[in-house]
C-alpha cells in the first residue's frame, strides 16, 4: 500500500527552545506537526487521523476551546486541511472510505465532518471516555461539535486481540481488507492507539501522542524538551501506562527498525524526513497506484 504523509495544520505554541530544542528564545512561537496519513488501499482511500478540518479553518471559535486556541495558536491554512491536500494529490475526497483514529482529541479529528460518508474506526475506550466529558480538561480536548459523523463510528475492544511485534492489536477493521491495525497505547488517553500500516517497503507506525519528541525513543538516553514534557504530563490520563508504552516503543525501534518506521503525531523532524518536504508545504500531485496500473495496460508490444 502506498502511504502519503500529510501535515494537517500545524500548532504554533509559545516556548521556543523549551518546545523544539533549537529556537533560542523561549518567547518565540514554534511549529508542531499534525501528522496524518493517506493510504491507497484496496478498500479505497484510508485516512489515519484527520487533523484540523475545513470548518476549523472557517469558524475555529465554534469548534475548538478558547483555552487551546490561545495555547496552541493553530496555523489555519485551508490548503493544509486533509480535504484540500487529498485534492492536491489528485484524488477525490469522496473516495476516502475509512478513517482510522489514534484518539478523539480535537486536533486529531477536526476534519471528520469533511468526510461524512467515511467509516470511522477507533477503540471503544476512547469513545466511552470522550462521551463522559468528566473533567474540565476533557471538555477542552474532546469537542462534540466535531462529532457529527458519530453514526459512522465503529469501535473495537482493546483487549483480547492478536499479536503485532509483541503488541496487542486489532487486526480486522470492519470493511478494511488490507493490513491496517489499531495498536492500543493507553496513557495519553485511556483509549489512545497507534495505527500500523503495511507499507510498500516496511511497516509504517503512527504512534499518535504516545510520545512527542523524536529523542524520546533513544533507547539508552531518552530525552524530551521541558515544554513538551510538561504538556504530556498535563494531558496524560494514566502516567504509568504512558511511560510503560514509551519504553515498549523504544524497544520496538531498537530491535525492529529495519522492519518498522515509528513516528509520532507532532514531531516536525520526523514529519519532514518521512514526507520529504517542509511542514508548511502541501503535497504535489502524484500518480496513484490505480492510475499506474491503468497506464500499464495494455502492455507495450515487443
Amino acid at each position: 500500500m502506498r502511504v502519503h504523509h500529510l501535515n494537517c495544520i500545524s500548532s504554533c505554541p509559545l516556548g521556543g527552545w523549551l518546545i523544539d530544542g533549537s529556537v533560542e528564545s523561549a518567547a518565540q512561537r514554534v511549529q508542531l506537526a499534525n501528522h496524518c496519513l493517506l493510504v491507497e488501499s484496496t478498500s479505497g482511500l484510508v485516512l489515519v487521523d484527520t487533523g484540523l478540518g475545513l470548518q476549523n479553518v472557517s469558524n475555529p471559535e465554534s469548534r475548538l476551546s478558547g483555552f487551546f486556541l490561545r495555547l496552541l495558536q493553530p496555523e489555519f491554512r485551508e490548503e493544509l486541511t486533509a480535504y484540500r491536500q487529498i485534492q492536491a494529490l489528485g484524488f477525490d475526497p469522496k473516495d476516502v472510505r475509512h478513517i482510522v483514529l489514534t484518539q478523539l482529541g480535537f486536533d486529531h479529528v477536526g476534519g471528520l465532518d469533511d468526510f461524512p460518508h467515511a467509516r470511522v474506526h477507533l477503540l471503544q475506550a476512547e469513545r466511552d471516555y470522550a462521551f463522559r466529558q468528566e473533567t474540565w480538561l476533557d471538555r477542552q480536548r474532546y469537542r462534540p461539535q466535531q462529532w457529527r459523523t458519530r453514526d459512522n463510528w465503529h469501535v473495537y475492544n482493546a483487549s483480547g486481540g492478536e499479536n503485532w511485534f509483541g503488541f496487542n492489536c486489532v487486526r480486522e477493521l470492519d470493511g478494511i481488507s488490507d493490513e491496517i491495525f489499531l495498536i492500543p497505547l493507553s496513557g495519553h488517553t485511556f483509549g489512545h492507539a497507534g495505527v500500523a500500516v503495511c507499507g510498500e517497503e516496511k511497516w509504517i507506525f503512527l504512534a499518535g501522542d504516545a510520545y512527542f519528541f523524536h529523542r524520546e525513543l533513544n533507547f539508552d538516553h531518552p530525552y524530551c524538551t521541558p515544554g513538551l514534557a510538561f504538556y504530556q504530563r498535563m494531558m496524560e490520563k494514566d502516567r504509568a501506562s504512558r511511560l510503560w508504552n514509551q519504553m515498549r516503543l523504544r524497544r520496538l525501534k531498537r530491535f525492529y527498525s529495519a522492519q518498522i518506521e515509528i513516528f509520532c503525531s507532532h514531531d516536525v523532524l520526523e514529519f519532514e524526513r518521512l514526507a520529504g518536504r517542509s511542514i508548511a508545504a502541501p503535497p504535489e500531485r502524484v500518480v496513484s497506484l490505480q492510475e499506474a496500473r491503468r497506464e500499464e495496460w495494455p502492455p507495450s508490444p515487443l
